[in-house]
């Protein structure tokens, strides 16, 4: 029935607003984790300040990540494979360095927290609860006591593999190519004991970027929920970051939690076409901004600014990602999916999503798409919170 009085445009503008609202509300009310945040490695140690607006240059800064309602931001601490023995270690150790710094200057803003109680103390204190998790085992050195020393500095995740396979495990990059460590795929004796010492100390096993046969390994060892802290799922891009249904219903079982990427190619298989397809047809102009010293993200940016319909229709929508959400909670339920964004870690996100300041957007979108407000509460945040309990041993749950 179609209806035009202005009652019914009144009416209609109020539910809107009400609607508007009532998302925005929740937002606040809900507890926002994100798990994966790349703006130690990627921006900060290159020299830039958290405290400053860093709009037009990162992802991140803490004013954008207090309008998003950031509550919980677990801090990437990352090194490549370039950074081999003697220097890995000891560089994660200064990324750690770094963040507790920048919590020292702004105490207001921030808090370091190592326990779930201390992250509810932050929460009530209005301040972001800050967390670190080392992305790449190559990182630890093949030391156990490294990382003992990291989990006491505070990391609470290890993700097992970054791109490179290290000597006890398999990275997805790797074991793609039909290789791993030493021709051999998956975790060795002493992967399985880096797991098991893991689960010992109350750090979370984080299987993003390890190889399948790494992911099942790992899995079997575990005896605690793993954490995917910032992966997608492959029904949607064939990548070999993404999960397949057989390791999201895995993942399910483990009770555990997939935290998924904002990275464009992770959410959708035809973005790189797309960005080829773009390429090809200004190359000309690509060839000429790069004569002049413009490369990489600035080459992008300029690019995108001067062609923005075009740019438009290259970035997948925010839709897709809650497909992605949609499909994990069909296959392994309601309590094991998240967020773990990579911002500052990744070149393209979903139209909608460019900064730390969009999460509400998100809940809004979930909202629109028919969950209710306790499992949007459960994707935001509960369930990370759930599966970092399960891993925190008694004796220090509640410090």
């Amino acid at each position: 029935m179609k209806v035009s009085s202005p009652l019914f445009a009144v009416v209609a503008g109020s539910l809107l607003a009400s609607c508007s609202t009532s998302y925005q509300s929740l937002h606040q009310k809900a507890i926002l984790v994100d798990t994966h945040n790349d703006v130690i490695s990627q921006v900060i140690m290159e020299g830039h300040s958290v405290e400053r607006d860093l709009t037009g240059k990162a992802h991140t800064d803490l004013a954008r990540m207090k309008k998003g309602g950031v509550d919980v931001q677990v801090f990437a601490v990352f090194c490549d494979e370039t950074y081999g023995p003697g220097r890995a270690f000891a560089f994660a150790n200064q990324q750690i360095d770094t963040l507790e710094a920048i919590v020292r200057r702004n105490p207001d803003q921030l808090q370091m927290v190592y326990t779930p109680a201390q992250m509810r103390d932050a929460i009530k204190a209005r301040k972001i609860a800050a967390l670190t998790g080392v992305e790449g085992g190559h990182m630890m050195e093949d030391n156990l006591d490294n990382l003992n020393h990291l989990y006491n500095r505070g990391v609470r995740y290890l993700t097992l593999t970054w791109n490179n396979s290290t000597s006890w495990a398999s990275s997805a990059a790797d074991e793609t190519k039909g290789t791993g460590f030493n021709g051999k795929k998956g975790l060795n004796d002493f992967g399985k004991q880096v797991v098991r010492r893991m689960n010992e100390l109350g750090m979370l096993v984080d299987l993003s970027h390890v190889g399948e046969q790494t992911f099942w390994d790992a899995i079997q060892t575990s005896t605690k929920p793993i954490l995917v802290s910032h992966s997608c799922a492959a029904k949607f891009s064939p990548h070999s970051r993404n999960l397949s249904d057989a390791q999201i219903a895995a993942v399910g079982k483990n009770g555990g939690v997939i935290h998924l990427n904002f990275f464009s190619e992770f959410l959708d298989g035809s973005y790189p076409k797309r960005v080829n397809d773009f390429i090809q047809k200004h190359d000309t102009e690509i060839k000429a901004l790069r004569q002049k010293g413009i490369n990489g993200s600035a080459l992008q940016t300029t690019l995108y600014k001067k062609y923005p319909e075009e740019a438009a229709s290259i970035n997948p929508p925010l839709s897709l990602l809650i497909d992605h959400i949609d499909h994990i909670v069909k296959i392994a339920g309601i309590d094991h999916v998240g967020l773990g964004s990579d911002y500052d870690g990744i070149g393209s996100t979903p139209i909608g999503l460019e900064d730390v300041s969009t999460y509400p957007l998100i809940t809004k979108a979930l909202l629109e798409r028919g969950y209710k407000k306790k499992d949007v509460e459960k994707i935001l945040g509960g369930n990370f919170i759930r599966v970092w309990e399960a891993n925190t041993p008694a004796t220090v749950a509640r410090k």
